[in-house]
């Protein structure tokens, strides 16, 4: 194998730079060819950065179009898109209108980048769907979602690592569940041939991975890279190269799976001092949100996600759940191109 471009990197932190002001929870970010970045946005919508920095707030609001269908009266949809709305996970659709994992609302809605919003799923086999975290849309236009998991308050089974979270697969057959059994279900991503899916177990703390069939069914269940990465993983994304890149939230570490899941730090803004106390807590079960707050970093606090986008897609974006600006910088390697960008 050619030599990894990684070998030898790390971030240098005066290199980083930050787009963005007075954001609010940018947990996840898209990248488009022009330049254009959409971050998630806990008002309610999205941000959209253009290049030159200017940024326009994108709220949603209910798509009066399936107000009659859904719930009878505009005004009650309309209150169920201004209640309680926490955009996580985004993806693009492929007419380029935005699907919305919303972890506040338990479901997976699309808006349309003028913010009209509609609810494509909100139950699966007759019951809630649960926390909806993430969602994927593949070359074959599938939809992925992953549910972190179906126990309220969701901060339990994050605290006690239920193994509750599931995988569902939207395609031209509906909806259905083609995994579960996971700690607290993440970011998910496919490989560059789409024959894996790489699969976030924040509580496990892991990555997993599976062998994706050609109807979605997937099998070969493996832990990816160590069993215990060290700090609980988020967000990921593949580089040209085969390397998985990922977050590490609370402990905010940035770091890399190699393709043969060796792991290899590539920034830590960790608080050193706390560090090592959050991870005794972590293996004892016992992390509590002042051991969350004491060992954040400052660059993006709560590393929530990472993805690659400028023109020749080396330029990393770093979201999360407690910072009000984008820090980015520039990798030695091109991201994966996804999906949106072929």
């Amino acid at each position: 194998m050619n030599r990894n471009p990684l070998d030898g990197f790390s971030v240098d932190r005066a290199a980083i730079r930050y787009i963005g002001s007075d954001l609010q929870r940018p947990e996840c970010i898209l990248a488009e060819p022009d330049g254009t970045l959409w971050s998630a946005d806990a008002r309610g919508g999205v941000m959209r950065l253009d290049r030159d920095g200017t940024q326009t707030f994108i709220g949603q609001r209910a798509d009066a179009r399936f107000g009659s269908a859904q719930t009878g009266t505009a005004a009650d949809l309309e209150s169920k898109f201004t209640q309680g709305t926490l955009p996580n996970g985004l993806a693009f659709a492929r007419n380029g209108d935005i699907l919305i994992s919303n972890f506040g609302t338990d479901r997976l809605e699309l808006m349309t980048r003028d913010g009209a919003t509609r609810t494509l799923v909100d139950r699966i086999d007759g019951a809630p769907i649960g926390k909806v975290n993430f969602v994927l849309r593949d070359s074959k236009d599938r939809i992925w979602i992953t549910v972190s998991t179906r126990v309220n308050p969701w901060t339990a089974a994050a605290a006690s690592r239920v193994r509750d979270g599931y995988i569902a697969l939207v395609d031209d057959r509906g909806i259905r569940v083609v995994a579960d059994g996971f700690c607290f279900t993440n970011e998910i991503r496919l490989d560059a041939r789409e024959e894996w899916l790489y699969i976030v177990e924040t509580t496990g703390p892991h990555i997993t991975r599976m062998r994706v069939g050609d109807d979605g069914t997937l099998s070969r269940r493996e832990i990816f890279g160590p069993s215990d990465l060290g700090g609980y993983p988020d967000g990921i994304a593949f580089d040209s190269f085969g390397n998985l890149w990922c977050t590490l939230v609370m402990i905010d570490q940035l770091i890399a799976l190699t393709p043969d899941g060796d792991r290899r730090l590539l920034l830590d803004d960790a608080s050193p001092q706390s560090l090592a106390r959050f991870r005794r807590a972590m293996a004892d079960g016992a992390v509590t949100t002042e051991l969350m707050m004491a060992t954040r970093g400052t660059i993006a606090p709560w590393m929530a996600s990472v993805t690659f986008g400028g023109p020749d897609l080396r330029t990393v974006y770093i979201g999360s759940l407690m910072g009000t600006r984008i820090p980015y910088f520039t990798a030695p390697v091109a991201g994966l191109p996804m999906v949106h960008w072929r």
